[in-house]
């Protein structure tokens, strides 16, 4: 199990990051300080923006051996959130615009880090977050990318670059209903290396954990929504093993050091 490293990791910190489109904000999450540098990896939210159960997400990266950044894609742009998030989606569905400004610049700054290995990014990205996570690493210098019941676009031509793709859904997702299918079918058709995982009797948002009002909706929405444990634990190692293999053994090599 990967977990296993969670004492070694710094607490996680607020960070803001300059861009053309003014001050990006993010959360950033370390491992403990090593001889040398590390993989990092971008992490991207669901609609619901940078959050807790986010934070979460970074900070186990971080136990794992990762430098981890999660921006908030909400933090630069207009000061309404409905507008903001509807921006947000167009710039999504157009495969162009603010919210992929922020990610790159967000990888540039991970990049630019002392102890950070520039030539091991990855991405990982969660439903609205899965979206951005595959066609930004079509475009982007990265190893590696993961998305989590990401809606993959229509034709694999939009993925076309992209690096070595894990992938985990649902088998009863119904707000990304063979998704998981049609994004295995494009990385086949471009050659790409790939494992694409779909969990029977998991619905969508399976790794993520919501509290409070949200967790209340989600728990109670009409289709199969939310955390599911054993799905969670089972993407999160074979995630984390994809991840290895194309960074040449990461957690071994913590290990050992």
């Amino acid at each position: 199990m990967h977990n296993d490293l969670a004492q070694i990791a710094h607490p996680i910190v607020d960070v803001r990051i300059p861009t053309a489109h003014g001050e990006l904000k993010a959360a950033l999450a370390r491992p403990a300080d090593s001889p040398e540098p590390v993989p990092g990896v971008i992490v991207l939210h669901e609609l619901f923006g940078l959050n807790n159960d986010i934070r979460r997400i970074a900070q186990r990266f971080a136990d794992n051996g990762y430098v981890a950044l999660a921006p908030d894609l909400y933090s630069v742009g207009p000061a309404l959130k409905p507008i903001c998030i509807r921006q947000t989606m167009n710039s999504l569905r157009q495969g162009s615009g603010r919210p992929f400004d922020l990610i790159e610049a967000g990888r540039a700054w991970l990049a630019d880090r002392d102890d950070v290995d520039q030539s091991r990014l990855a991405v990982a990205g969660f439903c609205m977050g899965g979206g951005f996570a595959m066609l930004f690493a079509a475009r982007a210098p990265l190893g590696a990318a993961a998305v989590f019941y990401g809606q993959a676009p229509r034709s694999a031509e939009r993925l076309q670059g992209i690096c070595p793709t894990f992938g985990a859904y649902g088998e009863e997702d119904h707000l990304a209903p063979g998704h998981g299918d049609i994004l295995r079918g494009h990385l086949e058709e471009l050659n790409v290396e790939h494992e694409v995982i779909v969990y029977p009797g998991t619905g969508h948002s399976f790794m993520n954990r919501h509290d409070g009002l949200m967790g209340f909706m989600v728990r109670h929405h009409r289709r199969t929504v939310g955390y599911q444990a054993e799905s969670a634990e089972s993407a999160w190692n074979a995630m984390l093993e994809f991840f290895d293999r194309q960074f040449s053994g990461t957690i071994d090599a913590i290990r050992s050091s």
